[in-house]
């Protein structure tokens, strides 16, 4: 294999685990929207996948669970299962990934590239995953802080750092599976060696030149 397909098969897996890790931290992250209101400037809101907090200045955090699956508003919903199916099918891809890497003995080249590209395409799938409920809900927050319609006096969601987190996530992912794609592409045509080409060039040269003796 060559070194630079080795080189961006290995940098891309890293890349893979590190957005999958991120993609997860988003998921548990309570801070996807935030507001902070003028008449309790010592409290601000939270809101995330699985629960709401109030934070205080004083370094306080309490956080409650949602009661009940039925009684959430369909864009959390929505955001649940695109962002457990971006963990899903991330995790899917690193697993087919591994057995693909160069470095792994456990098939034969052709199915090593094979899982290779599956497990880059899974990637960028889960990438896209991920983009889509995170800049969705910073559509919904940004729609809702001007809507000229509300007073100014009330309170607005803004930018959590969870938003922040699973963008870094969904780009990064699309980056680890581009760069899996293409070590294996890479990897397909592999030049010979230089000392094999000349070997093959001078014994070419010499059967040629017993031939003609023999003539």
């Amino acid at each position: 294999m060559d070194t630079c397909a080795c080189a961006l098969e290995l940098l891309g897996m890293l890349v893979y685990v590190a957005a999958w890790l991120c993609a997860l931290t988003t998921t548990v992250l309570p801070q996807w929207l935030t507001m902070s209101t003028a008449l309790l400037p010592i409290e601000s809101y939270e809101l995330g996948l699985w629960e709401t907090c109030v934070v205080q200045d004083v370094g306080g955090m309490e956080c409650r669970p949602y009661d009940s699956l039925l009684g959430l508003s369909s864009d959390l919903k929505l955001a649940r299962i695109f962002m457990c199916a971006c963990l899903t099918v991330g995790l899917l891809g690193i697993m087919v990934t591994v057995p693909g890497l160069y470095l792994v003995n456990s098939c034969k080249d052709r199915t090593k590239r094979t899982f290779t590209i599956i497990g880059g395409v899974l990637g960028m799938i889960s990438g896209v995953l991920c983009l889509i409920p995170v800049s969705y809900m910073a559509h919904f927050a940004v729609m809702h802080f001007f809507d000229e319609k509300v007073p100014e006096v009330v309170p607005r969601w803004e930018f959590g750092d969870a938003l922040f987190c699973g963008w870094a996530g969904g780009f990064l992912l699309i980056v680890a599976g581009l760069l899996l794609v293409s070590s294996s592409l890479c990897s397909q045509v592999e030049p010979q060696p230089v000392l094999q080409q000349r070997y093959k060039a001078m014994n070419t040269d010499y059967n040629s030149r017993k031939r003609s003796e023999y003539v």
